[in-house]
Order: structure tokens, then C-alpha cells, then sequence
């Protein structure tokens, strides 16, 4: 089975990257199952029902998020109401939605995990023991498990890769916009990739105006943050060859398209 991941799509151009590229993408690597980060999809940060519906109108079979999930009050229209979109796990219970969802890809079970790290983002709960809870839920239903690990630092993507190793298929990263070039399938069988960046306007400092990012840099003083529109856009994305009798990735592949 061919699983496409596609990294943090940031507002209108990222939308119109993933509308693109996605068909033909799926086609060239004959994709089965699309999983997609989606907390950028609304002016760049959060996430609308009609943001939402057009990216799964695309052909999108589940969204996941990060710390921008309640930038936008109309998500709880989704959370919760909608399995296809997933708010990071490890946020408290009390919340509405769920970081864990099970779907069915053409008779094969695929569970997929979307968690939030803690190192210089909100103190929320532990997503090693999140992940750990969460396997525990899925135990038995699915050997096919994909992991949106959304945090800022490299050091705990790469510690989650590794204390997930032999239990999932993948554990790929999001949140940093900038793609890397570490991928590999752990001794486990387990694909990983620190972060598969963004889909949206190269022409930017990670999706944003340029001169409104400088000028936080240069003068301190906060500074409204918009949307580049810059062409050309970007698609960037990985696709993980699962196994699907044992659940262990055998091939990882990034990928990264311009189009106009």
C-alpha cells in the first residue's frame, strides 16, 4: 500500500499546490490512502469547513493538525463531527475531536495518530504516553499506523522515531515548514522523516510575506503575518510503501513539485 503525506498547506496558494499536483501525484506512485496537514489551510492559520471540505474534496481521506487547530472558532463546526479531521492527541480529553482516527482503505484498516510535541510549544500533555494510550486503542484493529508528529524541535520528531520504531509504520513531521532530507526506514520497519515541509509560496519565510517577517526580526515589535502569494507554489509531500500483511514501511520517498 501507497500512503501520500503532504506537509502543512499554508492558505490559498497551498490549496491551489495541492489541487495541482494531487492527481497526478496519486497517479505516478499509484497512492492509496492520502493523509494531509491542514492547520495552515485558513489565511494561513487554522482551519474553516469549507477550507476543509475542498481539501477532502481533492481527494484528501484525512486532515491532521497541530497548535493552530482553535485558531479558527468554526472548527468545532468539524472536530469531533467529522472522523476525517484529527486535532493533535495529546491535547487534554475535555476537548472536542480526537487525535486518533481507524479507516478503511479499500478492505485494509488504516489508523493514523496526530500528535503535538512540548519543547518550545504549549504545555500540554505527554505524547509519548498519548501515542502509547493510543496504540493501546488500536491494538489488534490495524497493523497500518501513520504518525503526524507536529513540533518545533528536530531533537523530539527524531525521539518519537525512535520510541515508536517497530510499532507504527511511519513518523513524519510537521509544523517547521522547511522540508529535510533524513528519510529513512528505521531497523524496525518503521519510515521516518523529520519534517516533509509545506505546500504553499517558496517566495516566503515558511509560507509568510517576507517583509512582515523582517520586520519582527529587525524591530521586535509585533507585526500581523499574512499569506504569500508569490508564484511560483510549491507542493511538497513523501509517499510510504506499507507492507500491508505486517504493517512495516519497506520504501520512503519525498517529494517536491512547482507549480504556477
Amino acid at each position: 500500500m501507497n500512503i501520500l503525506i503532504i506537509g502543512d498547506i499554508i492558505g490559498k496558494p497551498g490549496r491551489h499546490a495541492v489541487h495541482n499536483c494531487l492527481g497526478r501525484v496519486k497517479a505516478d506512485f499509484s497512492v492509496d490512502f492520502t493523509v494531509a496537514n491542514g492547520e495552515n489551510l485558513a489565511g494561513g492559520t487554522g482551519i474553516q469547513p469549507d477550507s476543509f471540505k475542498a481539501l477532502v474534496d481533492m481527494g484528501v481521506d484525512v486532515v491532521t493538525s497541530g497548535n493552530h487547530i482553535w485558531s479558527k472558532k468554526e472548527v468545532k463546526e468539524i472536530l469531533g463531527h467529522d472522523p476525517r479531521l484529527l486535532r493533535p492527541h495529546n491535547y487534554p480529553a475535555e476537548n472536542p475531536g480526537s487525535g486518533l482516527g481507524l479507516y478503511d482503505c479499500k478492505g485494509t484498516p488504516v489508523a493514523v495518530l496526530n500528535l503535538m510535541g512540548r519543547v518550545f510549544m504549549y504545555p500540554i500533555d505527554c505524547p509519548f504516553k498519548a501515542a502509547d494510550r493510543a496504540l493501546g486503542e488500536i491494538q489488534g484493529k490495524a497493523k497500518i499506523v501513520i504518525v503526524d508528529m507536529h513540533c518545533e524541535a528536530t531533537s523530539e520528531k527524531r525521539a518519537m522515531g525512535w520510541y515508536l520504531n517497530g510499532r507504527v509504520s511511519s513518523v513524519t513531521g510537521s509544523h517547521t515548514h522547511v522540508m529535510t532530507a533524513d528519510e529513512e526506514i528505521l531497523p524496525g520497519g518503521t519510515a521516518y522523516l523529520t519534517d516533509i515541509g509545506m505546500s504553499g509560496s517558496p517566495n516566503s519565510v515558511i509560507g509568510m510575506k517576507q517583509q512582515q517577517v523582517l520586520s519582527r526580526f529587525l524591530t521586535g515589535a509585533p507585526a500581523r503575518f499574512e499569506v504569500s502569494e508569490e508564484l511560483p507554489y510549491l507542493f511538497q509531500a513523501a509517499v510510504v510503501s506499507v507492507d500491508k500483511e505486517t504493517g512495516k514501511a519497506t520504501k520512503i520517498e519525498r517529494i517536491r513539485q512547482f507549480v504556477n
